[in-house]
Order: C-alpha cells, then sequence, then structure tokens
C-alpha cells in the first residue's frame, strides 16, 4: 500500500492537467482554500449585523403574542423563582434585563445561569480589550511592513505580520506579555467574583434548609464495614470529635431501575398505538419480555391487548422485586447527614486528600444529580472504564479528520467534486441552480447534525467512564468537545494544507537528491506554515461576524417553533407528548460553553497573527451576553443545578487557549526575529507564568469556593436547620435509589378517544389508589386530571375504563404537571416550581437517628414510630406520641389507611398530600364519661409541666393525666365552662 506523499511523488512527473488523481492532491494542497477579499469581510459584517438586527426586531414583535414560547418561566415557576414581569410593549423586554443583578439571577435563573453570563460578560471584557490593544501596537506595525513590498500585498493580508522582520517582531513580544496580564487580571478578578456569588450562594435560604448541603457521601467502603454503624465508624477514626450523624447504606436494587425503564417505554408505546391506530394497532413482542420465545419467529400480536399485559406483568416485578430489597445486601456507598453544614464541610475538607479504610469521602450531591447505575462501580473498574473510553474520545477524534477535509473540500464549492468526477461536472452545468440550493444546504445540514449527536455521543461515553453525577459528567463532556473541536475545526483545519505541502516538497526532494534533511530544510517546514496561517486569517474573520446570527436564532426560538409546528401537525403526538412540548427547555450548558472557549481559543490563536479577529469575537460576545442573559432569565431552566462548579473547567480552559496563543507568538518571532532569536527566547517565559498563575489562583480560591467551612467553628444553634434530633430528616429516603420509591407512570388517553377506548379495550390494569374513594386522580391514582365517569348510587364517579388516565383538551399544558415527579424531572426537577430537590419522599424506610430501620424496602409502608410513647398512668389518658405509626384507626384526624393500597394495588406509597397532615399534633384528649360536673368542688389548674414530645412526667403539654382530673369544668372539654372561669382570667403575676 502506497502513502499519501508516495502517491504524490508518483503523479508529480504527469503532465495532464485533466486528471483527476492530479486534481485532487491540489485541492489537497490547499483544502480550505478561501478566496475572501476585505469586500467579503465587510459583507460579513453586515450580514451578520443586519440578520441579527432583523431577528431581534421580529422577536420584539412577536413576544407579547407568544409568551408560552418567549416566557415560559413566567407562567411555570412559582412566585420565588418567577423572572420579573415583562410589559406587552414591543422592546419592554430590554428593561426587566438592565435591572436584574446577579444576586437576582441567583434567585430567578441559579447559580449556573449566573456563573454563565459573567462567564459571557468576561469574554466581551477580555476580548474587547485585546482589540484595542492589538490595533493600537500590532496594526500600524503590520501595515507599514506590508507596504514596503513591491508589489503591496491584498488589504487583509497587509494587517498580518508576514513583512515583519527583525526588531519590528519586538512589537509582538511586547503585545504578548501584556495581553496575558490583562487575560490574567480579567481572570483573576472574575474568579474572586466567582467566590463571592459562591459565599453569597452558601448563605441563601435555600442552600441552608437543604440535606444535601449538610450530608457526606462515602464511595468505596470496605464490605465490613456496609453499615450504617460502618459509616460512622469509618469517619470516627479519623475525625473522632465530630458529632452524630445521621447514616444511610446503600441498598442492591437489582433489576429495578431496568424494569422501571422498560414499564416507562412500553406506556409510552401504548400511548402512542392509542393515539395513531387504536382499533387494528399491531406490535411485535418485546425481546425483553421472558415469554418473548413463546411468540412465532417475525409474528406480531394485538398491540393494546399485549402492552396492557406487559405493563401488568412489569408492575407486579416490580412490586416483588421491591419487597425483597434488603438492607443486609448493601452497597459500597452510604451518605452520612450531620447538623451543621460547617460540620459537615470541614470533614469533607479534611478528608480530601485521605482515604480512611480505602474509603473517599466528599461532599453529597444533590439527590436529583446523582448517577445511580455508576455508583456501585469499583476503583479499578471506573479507572479501566475511563482509560477505555479515553481511547475512543481519541479514537473519534481522529477518525473526523478525513471526513472533515473532505466536506470542507467538496461540500462546500461542488466545483472541486467536479474536477475529479467529470460525470458529474456535466450534472452540474446543466443545473447550476439546483446544485447551487444543495451547496447551501448539504453542509451546513452534515455539520449541524454531527455536532447535535457529538455531545449526546460524549455523554454515553462519560456515563460509560463511570461517572458519579450529572454535573461532573457535564464538565466532562465540555474538555472532551473542547478537545474534538479545538483539534479537528483549528489545529487540523489550520495547518492541513500547509502539512500536506510540506510533506509533498520533503518526499519530491528527497527522491532527487537522496538526502531527506536536505530536503526538510529546502521545504522551510515553519516559514511554509506560518504563511499558511496568515492566509487563513481573513476565514476566521468572517466566521466570527456570523456567529452573533446563531445567536439570534436562539432568541427568536426558531427551532423551537418549526419543530412544534411540526411535531403538532404532522406526527400525531399523545398527551404526554403534547405536555412536553409546553415545558420550559432545558438550556444545554456543556454545548454553549464549548462554543464560548472555542471562539476564545480561536481570536486568542490568532490574535497575533490578524488583529481584526480580537473585536470580530468581541463584537460577537458583546451581542450573546444580553440575548442569552433573556434566554436565561425567560426561556431556558438549568436541568441539573450544579451551584456554579463549571467554572474551574472554564477557567482551565482558557488558560491553555492562552499558553496556545503563546506558542503561536513564540513561533512568528522565531521565524522572523533576529538571527540570534532574543525574541523567541524572551516569549518562552508566557506559557510558564500562567501555570503559575493557574496554580495561584487553585490555591487562594478552590478551597474557599467549593466548601462553606474548612475550620471547626461554633455552631449556630439560631439559623439555619433546627438541631431536634427527632427531627424528620429521612436520610435514606431522600439518598436513596429512586427505584424504590418512584411511582410507575399511568398511560394517558386523550378525552376523545374515551369512548373508543372503552370499545377496544378488553384487559385491566390497575384500579387507582384506592377503588371508589372519591379521589380526583386518575384510574391509576397519579394524576390530578380528573376522569369523568358514571355516578353510582353513592355519588362517587364510577370509571369506565381502569387503568387510563384521560386527559381534556384545555389540560394539555405542563402549568398542571409540573409538580410531578415523572414530568419535573427532566424539565429542572420541579425547584423552580415550588418543589424544593431535596423534598421528602414519603413512604421510603430510611436510616434514622437511632440506626432503627425494617429489614425490606417495600414501596409503601411508613416507618414505625421510633419514638418512644409517654409514660402514664392509664390506656385512655397517656401522652401522644406523634410518628408515622400514630396515624391509624385510634387518631380522630388521620383516615384509616390501607398498608396495601397506594397510587396503584400492585405497589404503594405513602400521600402525604391526604395523610399525616397533623402526625405531629397531640390527640384529642378524652373523657371517661363517668364523671358528673360539680360547680362545688374548687377550680384548679392543669399540671404544670408541659411535657415536650410526650416525654414528660406530665404528659405532652401539660394536659390532664388522670380520668379525676378531668372531672371539673375548668379540664373537661366537654363541660360548658370549660371555656370560661379561670381559663379567661388574669393571675396577680400578670401573665394568663
Amino acid at each position: 500500500m502506497a502513502w499519501p506523499w508516495e502517491m504524490h511523488a508518483a503523479l508529480a512527473s504527469r503532465q495532464d492537467a485533466n486528471d483527476p488523481l492530479a486534481e485532487l492532491l491540489k485541492l489537497l494542497n490547499d483544502p480550505f482554500k478561501q478566496n475572501l477579499t476585505i469586500n467579503a469581510v465587510y459583507s460579513a459584517l453586515a450580514t451578520s449585523l443586519g440578520l441579527t438586527l432583523g431577528i431581534a426586531l421580529f422577536f420584539s414583535l412577536v413576544r407579547p403574542y407568544h409568551s408560552v414560547v418567549y416566557a415560559p418561566k413566567l407562567k411555570h415557576a412559582d412566585e420565588k423563582h418567577a423572572p420579573p414581569p415583562i410589559g406587552k410593549g414591543y422592546f419592554a423586554w430590554i428593561t426587566p434585563l438592565w435591572k436584574t443583578n446577579e444576586k437576582d439571577m441567583i434567585q430567578h435563573a441559579g447559580m449556573d445561569a449566573t456563573i454563565f453570563l459573567r462567564f459571557t460578560r468576561m469574554l466581551r471584557n477580555i476580548f474587547a480589550a485585546l482589540a484595542v490593544l492589538s490595533c493600537a501596537v500590532l496594526l500600524p506595525i503590520d501595515w507599514t511592513e506590508n507596504m514596503k513590498q513591491d508589489p503591496p500585498s491584498p488589504l487583509l493580508m497587509r494587517m498580518t505580520p508576514i513583512a515583519v522582520n527583525g526588531s519590528k517582531t519586538w512589537g509582538l513580544v511586547i503585545v504578548g506579555y501584556l495581553s496575558n496580564t490583562i487575560i490574567c487580571g480579567f481572570l483573576w478578578w472574575n474568579y474572586r467574583k466567582v467566590l463571592e456569588l459562591r459565599r453569597y450562594y452558601f448563605e441563601t435560604e435555600e442552600y441552608q434548609h437543604s440535606l444535601h448541603s449538610r450530608t457526606l457521601m462515602l464511595n468505596d467502603i470496605p464490605k465490613k464495614l456496609s453499615s450504617d454503624e460502618g459509616i460512622a465508624r469509618i469517619i470516627d477514626e479519623v475525625i473522632p470529635q465530630s458529632s452524630f450523624s445521621r447514616t444511610a447504606m446503600a441498598r442492591n436494587v437489582k433489576l429495578l431501575p431496568s424494569l422501571i425503564d422498560q414499564h416507562n417505554r412500553t406506556v409510552r408505546k401504548l400511548e402512542k398505538i392509542l393515539q395513531t391506530c387504536p382499533r387494528r394497532g399491531l406490535c411485535a413482542p418485546s425481546k425483553k419480555d421472558p415469554s418473548y420465545g413463546t411468540f412465532p419467529k417475525g409474528q406480531k400480536v394485538d398491540a393494546i391487548e399485549y402492552l396492557t399485559n406487559r405493563i401488568r406483568e412489569l408492575e407486579i416485578e416490580v412490586k416483588e422485586v421491591r419487597a425483597t430489597v434488603d438492607k443486609r445486601n448493601a452497597l459500597p456507598y452510604g451518605f452520612a447527614s450531620y447538623d451543621d453544614i460547617s460540620e459537615a464541610h470541614c470533614i469533607a475538607h479534611a478528608l480530601r486528600h485521605k482515604k480512611p479504610r480505602g474509603t473517599t469521602v466528599v461532599l453529597a450531591p444533590r439527590p436529583n444529580d446523582i448517577i445511580w447505575d455508576n455508583m456501585p462501580l469499583s476503583p479499578s473498574k471506573r479507572g479501566w472504564r475511563r482509560l477505555i473510553v479515553n481511547l475512543w474520545v481519541a479514537f473519534l477524534t481522529f477518525l473526523w479528520i478525513a471526513p472533515n477535509s473532505m466536506i470542507a473540500i467538496f461540500l462546500v464549492n461542488l466545483n472541486n467534486l467536479g474536477s475529479v468526477w467529470p460525470a458529474f461536472a456535466t450534472e452540474l452545468n446543466a443545473n447550476k441552480s439546483f446544485w447551487s440550493i444543495v451547496q447551501g444546504v448539504v453542509n451546513p445540514a452534515i455539520t449541524s447534525l454531527v455536532y447535535l449527536v457529538l455531545p449526546i455521543i460524549f455523554r454515553r461515553l462519560s456515563i460509560r467512564a463511570g461517572d458519579r453525577t450529572k454535573t461532573g459528567r457535564e464538565r466532562h463532556v465540555v474538555s472532551k468537545l473542547y478537545f474534538f473541536f479545538v483539534f479537528n475545526n483549528l489545529i487540523v483545519f489550520s495547518i492541513f494544507g500547509a502539512l500536506w505541502t510540506i510533506v509533498a516538497s520533503v518526499v519530491k526532494d528527497t527522491q532527487k537528491t537522496g538526502d531527506a534533511w536536505y530536503a526538510i530544510t529546502k521545504a522551510k517546514p515553519l516559514d511554509t506554515l506560518f504563511v499558511s496561517l496568515c492566509n487563513i486569517t481573513p476565514f476566521f474573520i468572517a466566521w466570527l461576524l456570523q456567529r452573533s446570527m446563531g445567536a439570534a436564532i436562539d432568541l427568536a426560538q426558531l427551532w423551537t417553533l418549526v419543530w412544534s409546528f411540526f411535531v403538532r401537525r404532522f406526527s400525531n403526538p399523545t398527551p404526554r407528548e403534547l405536555i412536553e412540548l409546553t415545558a420550559p427547555p432545558a438550556f444545554d450548558y456543556a454545548s454553549y460553553y464549548n462554543y464560548f472557549l472555542y471562539y476564545a481559543t480561536v481570536a486568542l490563536f490568532f490574535g497575533g497573527l490578524q488583529p481584526l479577529v480580537l473585536p470580530a469575537a468581541a463584537i460577537y460576545f458583546a451581542i450573546d451576553c444580553w440575548l442569552k442573559k433573556y434566554l436565561l432569565l425567560y426561556i431556558f431552566i438549568t436541568k441539573t443545578e450544579s451551584a456554579g462548579m463549571f467554572w474551574r473547567t472554564l477557567f482551565n480552559r482558557l488558560v491553555f487557549a492562552t499558553m496556545l496563543g503563546n506558542v503561536i507568538t513564540f513561533l512568528v518571532v522565531w521565524i522572523r526575529g533576529d538571527v540570534p532569536r532574543i525574541q523567541a527566547y524572551a516569549t518562552v517565559p508566557l506559557p510558564f507564568l500562567m501555570l503559575i498563575f493557574k496554580l495561584y489562583c487553585s490555591r487562594a480560591f478552590d478551597t474557599k469556593i467549593h466548601y462553606y467551612a474548612i475550620r471547626n467553628v461554633h455552631r449556630n444553634t439560631e439559623g439555619g436547620i433546627g438541631k431536634d434530633p427527632l427531627r424528620s430528616d429521612r436520610l435514606a429516603s431522600r439518598f436513596g435509589h429512586p427505584a424504590l420509591y418512584k411511582s410507575l407512570i399511568t398511560p394517558m388517553v386523550h378525552a376523545k378517544a374515551q369512548n373508543i377506548l372503552a370499545s377496544i379495550y378488553k384487559g385491566r390494569l390497575s384500579d387507582g389508589r384506592e377503588a371508589d374513594s372519591g379521589d380526583a386522580m386518575s384510574t391509576s391514582g397519579y394524576s390530578d386530571a380528573y376522569v369523568l365517569g358514571d355516578m353510582n348510587k353513592a355519588g362517587k364517579a364510577k370509571h369506565a375504563v381502569p387503568g387510563f388516565e384521560i386527559v381534556h383538551e384545555s389540560r394539555m399544558d405542563f402549568e398542571y404537571y409540573k409538580n410531578r415527579p415523572e414530568f419535573a424531572s427532566e424539565h429542572g426537577g420541579g425547584e423552580i416550581y415550588g418543589r424544593p430537590a431535596d423534598h421528602f419522599r414519603p413512604g421510603t424506610p430510611g436510616s434514622m437517628w437511632n440506626g432503627s430501620e425494617p429489614s425490606s424496602r417495600p414501596g409503601s409502608p411508613g416507618l414505625p414510630s421510633i419514638r418512644a410513647a409517654s409514660p402514664g398512668p392509664s390506656a385512655m389518658g397517656r401522652a401522644y406520641s406523634p410518628g408515622p405509626s400514630a396515624m391509624g384507626p385510634s387518631n380522630p384526624y388521620s383516615p384509616q389507611v390501607d398498608i396495601g393500597r397506594s397510587r396503584s394495588p400492585l405497589y404503594s406509597h405513602g400521600n402525604d398530600s391526604g395523610a399525616n397532615l397533623v402526625g405531629n399534633a397531640a390527640a384529642m384528649p378524652m373523657s371517661s364519661g363517668m364523671r358528673g360536673p360539680s360547680m362545688e368542688r374548687p377550680v384548679t389548674r392543669g399540671p404544670g409541666g408541659a411535657g415536650m414530645l410526650g416525654g414528660g412526667p406530665q404528659g405532652y403539654g401539660g394536659l390532664p393525666q388522670n380520668e379525676e382530673d378531668m372531672s371539673t369544668p375548668a379540664q373537661d372539654p366537654m363541660a360548658y365552662d370549660y371555656f370560661r372561669s379561670t381559663r379567661t382570667r388574669r393571675n396577680p403575676s400578670g401573665a394568663w
């Protein structure tokens, strides 16, 4: 097999100019050739600004009449997180952007959105300052030296150092040092601001009252310490003076996640069948169905009957697996929660470089941030997976070089394809209009599709690598995307043609002379590379100027409008899909951060070669920092909040981009400087100074950014979370695997199909939370959409078709379902809708303060009370002991709860919105019924001391403990004078 340069040398002697291979070699010699003049740059600037202003004007005209698309957060967010109201005026949206500061942004959009906007403003300021510096210093030098050439260089080439030599290159060295100083100054200033924002976030009510803020996550726990007590022992070995912590060991959930995923997929498939072809739908049996082998190969079955049976089987299987989950089958990770946030952070800081018993102790992420499937992975398995994934990323990055080159050569200009394919050239000349349209559509479509799919691929690879959190995965996706873009779209894109020319020339001269080193020195590879980089700078100026159109398209939500139109018009969506269409979209931080970092790297890479690149970048970031602020404030939501932890990833990439620009500066002054190359040696310290600056910032700020406290300070007994050891913090229920408590979704059917459904449905799924309970839920007990039905004699709705949720046209809106986990989990986790991230998960047993816990974890039952009943002389008069077990038939305030019934008879969860509402209240004091009121007895007060939580000898709240104490009107609540006489009299001391 001949190498490309050997093929080039063999064909070099051919004189046939029409040889396709010769034409291909010419194209490869300069694959990204662009005949750009100053007029092309002017055209790009005018087109970019014109279309951006036009799209912004379109947005201003349409926005007041389409608030569902252009301000969904105003509709769905709760009062605390709702953005500032906007008037109906066409330009009323500008005023809130101007008045909303960073602290308001934290409240309205979250820390991640606030850090994103600060990063964008920082890039705007950096490139504005660099543009002024470079245009003031480098442009005069470059212009003067290039004008001395005969003939003068093209206009854009006069602004490059292609003709600068000797001592004049000192200007580039000075600009290099000043540029690094400016970049470091902005990075340092914004690092301080990020620290201030993080400290402000630590003091917010949301953080102070969250469970994850005072919880530690322990990974790689040894098998012999895999228990609640073992977690406490691990921490006490290193921090023996730590206070008491609540601990929870993870359990092996077995196949539950897979079963729930199959159930959800099956439900969605059934909904699609009912929506599209309810009378004659067929489907193939699922390969994951245990009875798949009983069906004839290739045979399709009745879709509705099969899918309903499959859903019922999965529900039964989920219930059975949940019932077999046992604490004794523990996984190597767990959680420990403390009363005080400061103490938890101090312990995490003290153990950050230690591994007691091989265990890694870190601050716990939010429960909805955890990737549960990766939590049990061992360090060795995680390391091996990470190595394999990194090799795959490198393989994909290098693999894209060839397709990227072919796209740039042939699809950007189809005439190039015609030069190597004569038959296509004939077709191209015959239908120029058609192929012009193809040329304008195919290239952007292919590249956009690749860049749309690429983040998805890298996310899956990151999950495969063992990332424990979603936010950590997103940071790794940013890193991988940045490496891919910089390598393929910047380095390879810029030097491909130069390298091909150098290799071809070296091979040709080597064959002639036989001296490879002589051929290399004759080719002057550095000079060829330098000229190639200067020649390509006009392309990047125009390219950066056109980026602002993408920001304007994001503002106008054109893709959302087009996609929604096609889905509603042509795909016959299900009620669930229509509800999801009205939900606020999630902001893709990884993709946008990658684009911004890539644009900044391009500008810093070419800033010394073409100063006009810097103002082009400054214009883009100046426009985008305003447009993105509106998007984050009113349209997009943060799917999983990292509380600003992207910052260090962004900081490191910007430092790398600056160092890459320093390498280009070194290349230029090495080639064009004086022979002793003093200028080149003067630039050598620049990258090392950036590394020193990075280490300084890391040591000065990272610890304070990451930890709330690092010293054992006195805890604040008045603020934050109360220290009551009996509070209802169920650690295991909040940090338990979602498969243990997650409610299964119910098939949703359009109300118009209700009559048809009753006639075609032959099976049965479930009968709701309680049969004939009058509950305004769906027939599966999981919706706030009321299902109309026939009224029975008792006056309660009788559902015609059990197991389905009928949704009316007027309720196909995310507003009605935003607090349901199946919808909220994909659209912000429910935080901005008034549902805290660390919410109490009902009906899930957990490790309590005393370590008591049942042996298995079914979905439904509440925990037995962990509080002892107060002693009392009689059963009738004993003090009430609040707790889950107290809510039963003996409590007059609570309805009877059937432990075996919940949202579905197959598995059950506690309904905290309808039960246990007064779980911590005292029971109604009861009289003996054997007394007669006597006005002759002296009026006496009840026993004095108030027993807290039923623990004192006088009972709960000073209520009477004996029957004889209630024989007087003052103590008998059934007597007429109970609320009169001494109860309303003021005593001599002045107290009531």
